[in-house]
């Protein structure tokens, strides 16, 4: 036998023993391809024995090639311009994205090994950017050249075609030829873009004569497009459709889910619906694993905090508690401690609502109305299921509050979030909501309160020289010889927003027997923080203003995000 029918053969073992086929199917494909030269998986697919997604997916495992499937992709406009659309036939290859900031381009390829095809586009990019391919279906690819290339792909060109043209609403939620329909592809060419610019969030909001788009990058809100309201009912019927709403239903809020590829990776959309006077306002929660989960070494910590939330972590019973307002990245940072303790080792179970980032070998569970479980009776349930460590998604009742003292108490480290504006706010919060000092007391670990605060744009901050209120609110002395700091500036790297990015502010309050005593007595606010400064503690000014000094944010975005005002009265 050749070595090419042993290279079949191998595959067609590998195919029968995950059961995808039998072995009488492998014979009747090989003696197929004796007669027709095609390749062993094409010939499958042909004869109905198995669909081109699973043979995809087997190949790319074998290879350890990541694959794609291009029925749920959207192709990002400026990618698909990079090839001519007769060589990406000729080549069986199709632009996905282009990240203009590394110059790289994602490739959909049939055979991601063909060196020819590779070699041929390389020297067509005159050597601009580099080619990441991904394995997809040669069918696909066919399937996907032909709706990428044969309509306009970018917002603006989308924008003009629907602003000339008709719109035909019964076609939106169709199945086939959907590209045809502009608001389908304008809906597409929206999410990609804000994927594209690391947007966490997607507002679709109209008004009285218009419909405004609005992207939340780096935590704050920009405009991006407005459109008039005629078209606002075909884009709210489109989100409904992709998310899995009811398009008839206006009058009551509604939530729903969107699964995507964008950028060549997994994207979900968390999406919400509100009637406002205006009509339905949207907003999609962007969900990107890739970005979503940092390892613990990324967290942006100073060495000292890092080593503290180490020592805070390896103690084996008892509550740690992440503290910050919605969007400061407390799931981020409580799955970077999870997955710095996910070993075979130990049993993970969480409790959230809903679950945003599946992890493997963490046994997660959506609490939600439909089901009757809640934080409080899922807490239950999580405890005869034999688990190490607990996450609850957030404390927010005496009852949940209870369960997930008594899970700590009885041997379990329990993870959580909590709505406080510091660490030490915590302590007044658990006991406004029915926990009793002597039971905070020894039970806690200690407390992670966070904001994410936006970074200077390296390519454009400019220094300036320290005034006197400057030197207050960072609480430096005449004798320190700091002169200047950073401000914003603007240029096309940050789009002039002076800003680029956002790193995270975490103040870390471990608790000790000195602290639990003092709880435990009801100490005031003052002694516990009297007591903690004692012990090193660093309160998030401290660590924002320790942020300016290095000149990573300025001063003007650490008083946006931390309130200030008590350092000027200490000075």
């Amino acid at each position: 036998m050749t070595g090419a029918h042993k290279k079949h053969l191998r595959l067609g073992e590998i195919l029968v023993s995950k059961g995808v086929t039998t072995l009488d199917q492998i014979k009747i494909a090989l003696t197929e391809q004796k007669r027709s030269k095609e390749h062993l998986g094409k010939i499958l697919v042909r004869l109905g024995f198995a669909t081109e997604a699973i043979i995809r997916d087997v190949i790319g495992g074998v290879i350890g090639q990541e694959s794609i499937d291009l029925n749920t992709t959207v192709a990002d406009g400026e990618a698909v311009h990079m090839i001519p659309k007769d060589m990406a036939r000729r080549l069986r290859v199709l632009p996905l994205t282009y990240d203009s900031q590394r110059r790289i381009l994602t490739l959909a390829m049939a055979d991601t090994f063909n060196v020819v095809a590779l070699d041929q586009i390389n020297t067509h990019l005159g050597g601009n950017a580099d080619v990441i391919p991904v394995l997809a279906g040669e069918a696909e690819i066919e399937k996907a050249i032909d709706l990428f290339y044969g309509f306009e792909l970018s917002v603006d060109g989308i924008l003009h075609e629907i602003e000339t043209g008709e719109i035909d609403y019964q076609s939106l939620d169709a199945e086939s030829d959907e590209y045809s329909q502009p608001v389908v592809r304008l809906v597409n060419a929206l999410l990609a873009d804000a994927v594209k610019r690391n947007a966490s969030d997607i507002h679709f909001e109209p008004e009285e004569g218009f419909l405004r788009f609005r992207y939340r990058i780096d935590g704050v809100l920009r405009q991006v497009r407005s459109l008039h309201k005629n078209y606002w009912s075909a884009i709210a019927v489109r989100v409904k459709v992709m998310s899995g709403m009811d398009i008839a239903e206006t009058r009551a809020p509604q939530d729903g889910r969107i699964s995507l590829s964008l950028s060549g990776r997994p994207i979900d959309f968390r999406v919400s619906t509100l009637p406002t006077v205006h009509g339905e306002n949207i907003v999609l929660r962007v969900l990107d694993r890739q970005k979503g989960i940092v390892s613990f070494d990324q967290l942006g910590l100073k060495e000292e905090a890092q080593n503290t939330l180490k020592l805070m972590v390896a103690r084996p019973e008892g509550i740690i508690l992440v503290t910050g307002p919605t969007g400061s990245g407390k799931t981020t940072t409580l799955y970077s401690i999870l997955n710095y303790l996910n070993t075979e080792s130990v049993n993970i179970m969480t409790l959230e609502d809903p679950v945003e980032y599946p992890t493997t070998m963490v046994r997660q569970t959506s609490v939600s109305d439909t089901t009757r479980l809640d934080f409080a009776s899922g807490i239950r349930s999580l405890m005869r299921q034999d688990p190490d460590i607990i996450l609850v998604g957030e404390v927010r009742d005496e009852d949940t509050a209870s369960m997930a003292f008594r899970a700590a108490m009885t041997g379990h480290q329990v993870f959580s979030t909590l709505h406080t504006n510091s660490a030490l706010g915590s302590i007044p919060r658990l006991l406004d909501i029915g926990v009793k000092p002597d039971i905070i007391a020894g039970n806690i670990i200690g407390i992670i309160a966070q904001r994410l605060i936006r970074s200077l744009c390296m390519s454009c901050k400019e220094p300036y020289a320290l005034g006197d209120l400057e030197r207050g609110l960072l609480n430096l002395k005449i004798t320190d010889k700091q002169k200047e700091i950073y401000r914003p500036k603007g240029c096309a790297v940050c789009e002039n927003q002076g800003y680029k990015g956002r790193i995270a502010l975490q103040e870390v309050l471990h608790f000790d027997p000195d602290i639990d005593e003092l709880i435990a007595r009801k100490g005031t606010q003052r002694d516990l923080l009297r007591m903690a400064l004692s012990k090193g503690f660093k309160t998030l000014a401290d660590v924002g203003a320790g942020q300016v000094l290095d000149g990573l944010t300025s001063l003007e975005e650490m008083s946006r995000v931390v309130d200030l005002t008590g350092r000027l009265k200490t000075n």
